[in-house]
């Protein structure tokens, strides 16, 4: 298992890492900041307030815990420390598996693994009463708003490809790194109000969240598509001026790139929809179950005042001064 160096490496022209290999591509490793920090914080995090919650006899999911450090935490790591994070700006089918990575499958694990929720449970009446008058605040509403959140995941990949953005991260070390953060929260505006169990300012119904999910299939799709079929190289002349001697060959490269923008988008959109529906099953048998026990609530309350009364009900006047009899409407109602 080799390491890049013990700072970020942005390779580049005149800094180039050796030929890429399936060896390479399985052991290569670099270590970067960047995603070091984040990664290292939020798991720590995480497992001190499971284990916070167990010292309590509080159980916390285990499902949760393993998509937070495993689907999340995990899968961040590797798309940015592994070898994917050595060649994203060598080879443009590798960093477009990164940018799948981070933006259509990490931010989907992070969002199960309901950190908000883990949050919550570890404060006090007042500290989750401080976090929920953030998390609903206006700034949140906006950020997390779902039609905002959509329009982000479906157009930044046409601006970022289509224009000359994408060669401006090639080119600043800074803007490549920002890149990552980027992709990776546009991701978590996106899921967390659809698929987190985490409380959100935004709520959307069940079927406008399938609706938002269809929307982003034909363009990543169609973005794919236009990727694969262009005869014009993408950053042509930063990807040209490598030189490579080894395969693939650029232009094969940007035709791999767009191919793996079209098939994991439909893939992992694909895996969404089953997560999706999973959990709204899930949630109409609790809100059954729900309104099962609530009705049971009121038949022991109505059995409760009838035992309390002074006697059965006939519904007609007698000598006495019973209520007058119902109504035909009074019945329907």
């Amino acid at each position: 298992m080799g390491f890049a160096g013990l700072v970020p490496l942005h390779a580049d022209p005149t800094n180039q890492p050796p030929p890429l290999t399936w060896l390479r591509l399985l052991t290569e490793w670099k270590w970067d900041w960047l995603f070091a920090v984040p990664a290292t914080l939020g798991l720590a995090l995480y497992l001190w307030g499971v284990w916070r919650l167990r010292a309590q006899g509080v159980r916390w999911p285990a499902v949760r815990t393993w998509s937070w450090c495993v689907g999340g935490i995990g899968t961040a790591t590797v798309a940015g420390m592994s070898a994917l994070g050595a060649y994203d700006t060598v080879l443009f089918s590798v960093h477009m598996v990164q940018h799948m990575i981070l933006t259509m499958i990490t931010p989907v694990f992070l969002a199960i693994g309901a950190p908000v929720t883990l949050l919550l449970r570890n404060l006090g009446k007042d500290g989750r009463r401080r976090v929920m008058r953030v998390l609903h605040s206006w700034p949140m509403k906006v950020l997390f708003n779902p039609a905002l959140a959509t329009a982000l995941l479906i157009t930044t990949p046409f601006a970022l490809y289509l224009t000359e953005l994408y060669r401006f991260t090639l080119d600043v070390d800074w803007a490549h790194d920002l890149l990552h953060v980027y992709m990776v929260t546009v991701g978590c505006l996106f899921f967390f109000p659809l698929l987190g169990n985490d409380p959100m300012p935004n709520r959307l119904p069940y079927p406008m969240r399938m609706l938002l999910l269809f929307l982003t299939m034909p363009a990543q799709a169609f973005l794919g598509v236009t990727i694969m079929g262009s005869p014009r190289l993408i950053a042509e002349e930063w990807y040209l001026a490598f030189n490579r001697a080894w395969p693939p060959a650029p232009i094969d490269d940007q035709y791999l790139a767009g191919a793996i923008m079209w098939a994991t988008g439909d893939l992992t959109m694909g895996i969404i929809m089953a997560v999706f529906l999973a959990q709204w099953y899930a949630d109409s048998r609790r809100e059954a179950a729900r309104e099962d026990r609530r009705l049971d609530r009121e038949e022991r309350l109505a059995a409760q005042r009838a035992a309390a009364g002074s006697g059965p009900s006939t519904g007609y006047d007698d000598a006495t001064g019973g209520r007058e009899a119902a109504t035909p409407d009074e019945e329907d109602r």
